[in-house]
């Protein structure tokens, strides 16, 4: 995760399984977003840039608490088509 602005931070995963990086996790990107806005900028809105493209992240904060109200926002794209014959 790295900052590039106030509320705008840069994510790249590697997920096990794949293992190798992909162009963008929902989970990983949610959780950084929430990571970095554990500060006191006070904004609810966290964007993210990924090798897959820009999403969102929309939350509402509990004094400290944690959060509610998590919104991961932005563009699906379908990826990847496969087929498998179980007929062996």
């Amino acid at each position: 995760m790295e900052t590039i602005a106030d509320d705008t931070i840069y994510v790249r995963t590697y997920e096990r399984g794949v293992e190798d990086e992909t162009l963008s996790c929902g989970t990983g990107v949610t959780a950084s977003a929430l990571i970095s806005a554990h500060n006191e900028n006070g904004f609810n809105r966290v964007e993210v840039e990924t090798p897959g493209g820009k999403l969102s992240v929309e939350f509402e904060k509990m004094n400290d608490k944690g959060f509610k109200t998590i919104w991961l926002c932005g563009p699906a794209e379908f990826v990847f088509r496969g087929e498998i014959d179980l007929n062996l």
